[in-house]
């Protein structure tokens, strides 16, 4: 797939230049999508637990993956969940109205947790990118996305598999693929009010969703290194190219 549609190529070593053919700036519309549920607006940093609190959590989250991928999250219960998890029903019910707001609860922590990127991703620029590719040097906050990804690996491959939470997916996207995919398209394109712009975004932010699922269904197998080399491949390649990494 080609990227020279919407993202500038210019060489490491020449600064961009202003394109003044392109005329007057149509209605600014910001390309990235508004926070979503689980996003920038409900993902807060959670408050410190005492340890009693942050152990039943933990047995809890461990209890929710196993019997996810083991039956799947539509069939469980919260009386299967509190016995594999060996916890009464009345502590979990301290703590959670039912099983969607635990599995609610668990999937923010992962978003809250991927939300401290944002504002490194919206610092990327395609002078920078550029340079580390032709380097041959991967991006060093993809190569901590795809670490703070494997950390939540086992529950990311439960919730994202298909016995999960089939709304998870797009809330994922939404807070990592959409920015990432948005960090590098030319300053024009980030304000254009041009459908194709928002297609276009569309397309690779579900592109890339798709690349991390891959990871997790594979058992994450490549290193983080090797997955923001594979990302920084994917933003440059054009039809009839190798694909060879």
């Amino acid at each position: 797939m080609s990227t020279a549609v919407l993202m500038e190529r210019p060489e490491p070593s020449v600064q961009r230049e202003t394109d003044s053919s392109a005329g007057a700036a149509p209605a600014s519309r910001t390309i990235s999508l508004p926070p979503s549920r689980g996003c920038a607006a409900s993902c807060h940093s959670p408050a410190p637990l005492d340890r009693r609190v942050a152990k039943t959590r933990r047995a809890l989250r461990r209890a929710l993956i196993q019997l996810t991928e083991e039956r799947g999250l539509d069939t469980l219960g919260v009386g299967d969940i509190c016995e594999r998890a060996d916890i009464n029903r009345g502590t979990f019910y301290n703590h959670f109205a039912d099983k969607e707001a635990l599995v609610i609860a668990l999937e923010d922590e992962v978003l809250a947790e991927l939300e401290g990127f944002r504002p490194r991703i919206a610092e990327l620029d395609m002078v920078g990118f550029a340079k580390l590719r032709l380097a041959r040097r991967p991006l060093p906050v993809l190569v901590d996305l795809f670490d703070s990804l494997r950390e939540q690996g086992d529950f990311l491959h439960a919730m994202l598999g298909p016995k999960g939470d089939g709304s998870f997916g797009p809330r994922l996207r939404d807070c990592v693929c959409t920015d990432l995919v948005t960090s590098v398209l030319h300053e024009r394109y980030r304000t254009s009010a041009d459908p194709f712009v928002g297609y276009y975004v569309s397309f690779y932010a579900a592109a890339y969703m798709g690349v991390i699922s891959r990871w997790m269904e594979t058992g994450m197998a490549e290193s983080s290194e090797d997955m923001a080399r594979i990302a920084m491949r994917l933003f440059f390649i054009k039809p009839g190219e190798s694909i060879v990494l």
